[in-house]
């Protein structure tokens, strides 16, 4: 099976119903797509009540792909809050408890920053994370291009299998360390996660002083050649992986919504399940 979604729900105006706002946007969106990304667990271990909620306000086969907290992947800035990694490990695994008892957890994603590159201690690192998260689906992204250089091309790929690793596959502008290329290898083959983050060359990469990268960082749109190579790629890649998990990042300009729903009919995929569509006055 191939499920298209976005990630995050709350930038995507071109699928939302007129003065859609608020948690409605969660219950609009999943009347177009059957996953999402979600990504506010990252900047903050959610609370309960949070989880509990999108969990709630989702179709029962739903499935969320949840980013794991910054803490855990080398992003937070300072001290981590928590006494030990241990226990900051097990507030997170606690906070699935919602999507796991109501099988809505498609994967926990891992995605490691630029300078996270192909050495032991970080080899060590990696497998010490896939310990400490057990039997929960986890993928993994790299953002620095050592890990698929020639030397350790086939290293990484064979560790990510036998650690278990789900491959977080990218397409990103290729810019020197800090990108990595489109490795079109399965290493599970129940679940394979895709990730378009658009190919903004100009906005990957952060300008000195640069006050709006992250606005633009993902400016960008996907024309129909670009998809229907990636029909062609998706294809391929269900040869070896029975689930892909295809995410669209390229949402600063609200783009990853519409190049979605390209994908899902040029793909000519129809979901069951979704929730009903929200009708307007007049229809």
């Amino acid at each position: 099976m191939i499920y298209i979604g976005l990630t995050g729900w709350g930038d995507h105006d071109s699928i939302y119903p007129p003065k859609t706002a608020g948690p409605q946007k969660l219950q609009a969106y999943s009347s177009h797509f059957p996953i999402v990304e979600l990504d506010a667990s990252f900047y903050a271990i959610q609370p309960a009540r949070n989880n509990e909620r999108w969990v709630k306000e989702t179709p029962e086969s739903f499935q969320f792909v949840v980013k794991a907290y910054q803490g855990m992947t080398g992003h937070q800035r300072g001290d981590i809050p928590f006494e030990t990694k241990e226990e900051m490990f097990e507030a997170f695994k606690l906070s699935l408890t919602p999507y796991i008892e109501h099988g809505k957890l498609a994967m926990v994603l891992f995605q490691f920053p630029p300078w996270f590159d192909c050495k032991k201690e970080n080899v060590a690192y990696l497998r010490w994370c896939r310990q400490q998260m057990g039997d929960i689906p986890c993928a993994l992204e790299f953002r620095n291009r050592s890990w698929f250089s020639p030397p350790f091309y086939e290293q990484t790929l064979s560790f990510m299998k036998a650690e278990g690793w789900i491959h977080s596959i990218c397409d990103e502008p290729q810019i020197g360390e800090g990108s990595i290329p489109t490795v079109l290898k399965a290493t599970d083959e129940e679940k394979t996660l895709i990730r378009f983050h658009g190919r903004n060359k100009q906005g990957w990469i952060k300008p000195d002083g640069g006050q709006n990268w992250r606005e633009v960082r993902y400016l960008y749109r996907y024309n129909k050649q670009e998809l229907k190579d990636w029909k062609n790629n998706l294809q391929e890649l269900k040869k070896q992986s029975r689930n892909l998990y295809v995410l669209f990042n390229n949402n600063s300009g609200g783009d990853a919504a519409d190049n979605g729903l390209e994908m899902l009919e040029m793909l000519d995929i129809s979901y069951t399940g979704l929730a009903p569509k929200q009708l307007d006055l007049f229809s």
